[in-house]
């Protein structure tokens, strides 16, 4: 039961309505990925098509899944390992020999590669909203991440770093450390630091250098300026959900080396339990067991994958149980708008029917103008058979006939199967559905549709929708027209704003307002739709209140549509639409609204809906979850309503919360969640996510939400040398470091982390010409720039420390300083750790040997910068 979510604004505006529709059953993510004799098939990584090319990323993944892969098998006690890997290249992407795709898509991706939209850094991280136990959502990676070597110091290397998100997305591990809780006080009434295994060591670090854990202690209390820094040599050998960049962390923590007391999210979300209980735990090893002998697995092997031409058919039901409730009407207003507005340019789309036989009424037609969806259109079916029969597979065959047509195979195409038959002879076609490489999309009409329907989605990666047979629901359009072309690109996919239906009374009116925001407006469309001949009279008002009637949507009386598209960009604000019912007699009137992103550069806010099982069983209840945020930072605080529609009956609305209780596992992550307990009987249920969004009660989170691998901006180790260069460039020290002039440090030996040393020595440097001060006055500048990196006794060297800047300036109206005058440097330096940060403060002295000058110091300016 589930969709990745439609779409819709939230921004500066009062209020503005999110929605989303779908069916019952949720394929994960992670289900694509089979352990067959210890390794992993099937694993999918996505590159969004928004990441410009470079075969760099490519080769890049393969090295880190590569590591991950040998990692991960001692890691898991020679348990598993990963040996088939597809990378989804972008349509966006030049070709390049990839193999074509099959049934993948970026949706259905376990890891994707895309950048943030925002300027919070590279954290790699999976989206975890189910427990402990329970599979994640994705990986994150962004591109950078992945070319900037820079940032394996901090993170450890890519595969070290995939194996920790591996954990988290597979077996529903969480993270052993607390960034916002770094210190505890243990059973022992002892301040620890927050870590698993706590045979990890550092160091104390106080303001003026290493000092003894007392000394970071106030009344208990950890004392501000205080820090703790680990060493870069180690003995401990756990733990990966700790911090995996450690050379000798090789195993997750285990009974014997958890750390109960530390809190972290692991002690939190499991009761306590280690990592590797829980892993254990899990359906893989239950199903797997070490491999035998010393040998290593082979290393994983990797197919690209591109998508070529978009190819879709529809396959609609044309029997005789399609006259019932409206269904058939139901269906064209959803193909006409599907059609119309939602797939889309360049694509190739197919149309067939079935009854008890399948028939092709529109061979492949690739759409490049409005003509070519009218054209379309008109083949739709306008009738139904006098067939109660349904043979869904007869359709589905005429599909594939279609299809291939283009290229001679199914792969990669889309099939969306409308039914309302229940047919019995489904399993038959099982194997060819899966063999084809095609995608089947399938939407259930009323009760009587075949109850294994789902199957075909579920065997091909497919959404699931269901339609009930109730007359105001807007069901049949929301499925439409959330099936996308699952490319992973928002910025070119529609997003539903509205979607309302009411019975209205003879001359009573619906009437209501959907909001725009300045993150949508491209492409924007109002659909009306009736069940009575004739169209309602229909009013839309702007923002700055111009007006449209009737007579300025386009109406289709065969299929009792009213469309309106709006030119450009859709100004900001109110829309306020009313539909008069005009007949004698009470009628179904409905109301769609969606829209494009209208920047580029900026996410529309998004919203995606999804349960927490595969399948329900009455009366078990369901966990309904609902993503909301703005590219990919959450949005807080925000109204969120589910409604569920079932085959029978009256729908029933409950809020979802991200409060942190009940199904709610993380606070604040932008993930609202409920238990769903009034099934009243086993079958199909539609769900719908409406959120509401007032800024001056809900914020767009600062940071991504998820489990993180542990970034360390450092580590003592006892540094050998220190090399210290200066220019009189800013640029030429800060872009070339290495060719800078040095400083003679020889007598110089580094001190113990974290102290502070002095370091004098006189620059043979020539100065800078005049420089103009803000009073107009002309003085002599002696400005020079340095920076410090420390090296330890392999020759590892640290970052570049900051770059001190010193300034002496000598007053016009004094006298000439001598030749052999000179200025001393004292260099305050603070070494946190090779890897760290290595402060560096100049402090600038003017010296001269003669006593006159001396006399006259206080004519000469020292100035700090």
């Amino acid at each position: 039961m589930t969709q990745r979510g439609i779409a819709s604004p939230v921004c500066n505006l009062k209020f503005v309505t999110l929605l989303v529709a779908l069916s019952s059953e949720l394929p994960f993510l992670g289900a694509g990925v089979q352990l067959r004799d210890n390794g992993y098939n099937g694993l999918l990584i996505a590159i969004n098509p928004q990441v410009p090319e470079n075969q760099n990323l490519i080769s890049n993944i393969k090295e880190m899944i590569t590591e991950a892969s040998f990692y991960l098998f001692n890691a898991t006690k020679r348990r598993v390992f990963f040996r088939d890997i597809k990378i989804l290249i972008p349509a966006t992407w030049k070709a390049n020999n990839y193999s074509k795709v099959k049934q993948e898509s970026y949706e259905k991706a376990n890891v994707i590669v895309t950048d943030w939209h925002g300027a919070h850094g590279d954290d790699p991280y999976t989206l975890q909203y189910r427990g402990c136990g329970k599979e994640g959502k994705y990986i994150h990676f962004t591109p950078n991440f992945l070319l900037n070597d820079n940032l394996t110091a901090g993170y450890g290397s890519r595969g070290r770093v995939f194996v920790h998100e591996w954990a988290h997305l597979r077996w529903g591990v969480f993270d052993e450390y607390n960034n916002d809780k770094p210190f505890y006080i243990n059973g022992r009434n002892q301040i620890k630091v927050t870590r698993c295994s706590s045979d990890i060591t550092g160091i104390f670090v106080c303001e003026k250098g290493p000092c003894p854990q007392e000394n970071c202690i106030i009344s208990k209390l950890f004392k501000e300026g205080c820090t703790f820094i680990y060493n870069s040599t180690q003995n401990a050998t756990a733990s990966i959900m700790f911090m995996q960049s450690l050379s000798s962390v090789v195993e997750f923590c285990n009974a014997s080396t958890h750390n109960q007391e530390a809190p972290n999210l692991q002690n939190r979300m499991c009761s306590l339990r280690s990592a590797w209980d829980v892993i254990t735990d899990s359906a893989d090893f239950h199903h797997s067991f070490p491999m035998n002998g010393t040998e290593f697995p082979p290393p994983p092997t990797f197919s690209l994958v591109q998508a070529g031409d978009k190819v879709v058919c529809l396959v609609l039901d044309v029997s005789s149980k399609m006259a019932e409730a409206d269904r058939l009407l139901q269906l064209q207003q959803a193909a006409e708008f599907y059609l119309m507005q939602i797939v889309e340019i360049h694509t190739f789309v197919g149309i067939t029917s079935f009854d008890s036989k399948g028939e092709i009424r529109a061979q492949l037609h690739q759409i490049n103008s409005n003509d070519d969806r009218k054209l379309l259109v008109s083949y739709l079916p306008t009738t139904v058979s006098a067939k109660t029969e349904v043979s869904i597979c007869s359709g589905l065959k005429k599909g594939f006939e279609v299809v291939e047509k283009l290229n001679g195979k199914a792969y990669g195409t889309v099939m969306i199967l409308v039914t309302s038959g229940d047919d019995k002879l489904i399993g038959n076609c099982l194997p060819t559905v899966l063999s084809s490489g095609s995608t089947i999309h399938s939407i259930a009409l009323g009760s009587s549709a075949a109850p294994n329907l789902e199957e075909l989605s579920r065997l091909t990666g497919g959404l699931k929708f269901f339609v009930p047979d109730i007359s105001n629901s807007n069901s049949m359009i929301d499925a439409f027209s959330r099936i996308s072309s699952g490319t992973g690109d928002i910025f070119q996919q529609r997003i539903q704003l509205e979607s309302t239906g009411e019975n209205v009374k003879p001359y009573h009116q619906l009437k209501n307002t959907v909001t725009v925001d300045n993150t949508v407006g491209n492409d924007t469309i109002f659909l009306v739709t009736w069940q009575t001949s004739g169209p309602p009279e229909i009013m839309l008002f702007d923002p700055d209140g111009r007006k449209y009637y009737t007579n300025n949507f386009i109406t289709n009386l065969t299929f009792r549509t009213a469309s309106l598209w709006i030119p450009g960009t859709a100004k900001p604000g109110h829309w306020t639409y009313t539909l008069n019912n005009t007949h004698h007699s009470l009628q179904a009137l409905k109301v769609a609204v969606t829209s494009r992103a209208s920047n580029s550069a900026v996410p529309p806010a998004t919203v995606e809906a999804f349960v927490g099982r595969d399948s329900l069983h009455f009366p078990q209840p369901v966990m309904i979850y609902a993503n909301v945020r703005q590219g990919f930072y959450p949005i807080l605080n925000a109204t969120v309503t589910a409604t569920v529609e079932p085959e029978t009956g009256d729908p029933v609305t409950l809020r979802l919360l991200d409060d942190g209780a009940g199904a709610d596992v993380i606070k604040n992550d932008g993930i609202y969640s409920r238990y769903f307990f009034s099934f009243a009987v086993n079958g199909r249920y539609s769900l719908k996510v409406h959120v509401n969004h007032s800024p001056s009660i809900s914020t767009l989170a600062h940071s991504i939400p998820g489990s993180h691998a542990m970034y360390v901006p450092g580590y003592t180790a006892n540094a050998t040398s220190y090399e210290i260069r200066m220019s009189k460039s800013l640029e030429n020290i800060q872009d070339d470091f290495n060719n800078a002039i040095l400083v003679n440090t020889s007598k110089r030996n580094p001190q113990q982390a974290g102290i502070r040393e002095i370091f004098t020595f006189s620059p043979q440097i020539s100065t800078n010409g005049p420089e103009h001060q803000p009073n107009g006055e002309t003085h002599e500048s002696h400005r020079i720039y340095v920076a410090i990196r420390a090296m330890d006794r392999n020759s590892l060297k640290s970052a570049i420390s900051n770059i001190a800047q010193a300034s002496l300036f000598t007053p016009p109206n004094s006298d000439p300083v001598p030749a052999r005058d000179y200025l001393i440097l004292k260099g305050v330096l603070t070494a946190m750790g090779l890897i760290g940060i290595i402060c560096l403060i100049i402090v600038v002295t003017h010296h001269t040997l003669n006593r006159k000058k001396r006399a006259d110091k206080k004519e000469n300016g020292t100035k700090l910068l």
